[in-house]
Parts: C-alpha cells; structure tokens; sequence
C-alpha cells in the first residue's frame, strides 16, 4: 500500500502515452492505406497525402509530452518516490483527459483523413479544403491536451 499512490501516477503516465500513441497509430494507418492507393495512381500526389496522413500522430505527441510533464511533477527521476494515494489519483486523472481524447480523436482523424484523401484523389486542387476538414477534429486533441496540461501541475498532487 505504501507504494500506491505511486502506482497511480504512472498507470495515469502510462494511460495517456499509451491510449494517444494507439489512437494515433491507428489514425496514421488508416490514412497510410488510403494515401498509398492515391499514390500508386499518381505518384504527384504524395506531399498532399502526406500531410493530411500525419496530422493524427500529433495526439500521440501530447500525450507524451503530459506523460513526460507528469514524470517531472513526481520527481520520477530522482529516484523512487512515494505519493499518496491521493496525489496519485491526482496525477492519474490528470493524464486522463489526453488519454481518452487522444484515442478518440486521432482515430476520428484518420477517418476523416481518409476522406480527405479521397479528395485529393478527385481533385487535387482541393487538398486545402481537406486538411481543414482534418484539422477541425485537433481541436479536440488540443482542448484534451491543454486540460491535461494545466492539470498535471496543480498544486499538492504530488
């Protein structure tokens, strides 16, 4: 039990690494497939299905980032650290907006993506249009990630 809190804090560090790094895995993949079959039939397309297929890894990106940031707040490399159960369950639910709208919305990108991409297929002059449309569901992403943020450094969590 003394260890607990501890525990906690990195289950909530390993939640929001990990929830957004598969979100966003599988918003890339999604879109990966779809930009290949536009590129085996026009190769001058690539950089526009490029782009629109990494914008769903920038979820992965925050939640390493608050992963990271919590690590800090519980000193976790300064040696072992003992935390309350509170603090711990202070930091765990500090990762947990990043985790799940992470998830969420990278693989939500990567649909739209996808669909993105089909416009590029269409008509390529309209990429723009596309990576908007992409772009409109980071929102999400950024509203989860600053949440987390700003949550992971309140004071006397850990």
């Amino acid at each position: 039990m003394e260890y607990l809190g501890t525990a906690l804090a990195l289950l909530g560090v390993a939640l929001a690494v990990g929830l957004s790094g598969t979100g966003s895995s599988i918003g890339v993949a999604n879109a990966n497939k779809a930009a290949a079959g536009v590129t085996a039939e026009d190769p001058d397309k690539f950089m526009k299905c490029l782009i629109l297929q990494l914008l769903p890894a920038t979820q992965g990106i925050y939640g390493f980032i608050v992963g990271f940031l919590a690590l800090i707040k519980i000193n976790a490399f300064g040696g072992l650290v003992m935390l309350s159960t509170a603090s711990g369950l202070g930091v765990l639910f500090s990762c947990m907006p990043i985790a799940i709208g992470g998830l969420m919305s990278a693989i939500h990108q990567g649909n739209v993506a996808v669909s993105a991409i089909g416009l590029v297929a269409k008509r390529p002059e309209e990429s723009t249009k596309g990576m908007l449309m992409t772009a409109m569901v980071e929102t999400y992403a950024l509203l989860a990630f600053l949440v987390s943020f700003l949550a992971v450094f309140i004071p006397n969590w850990a």
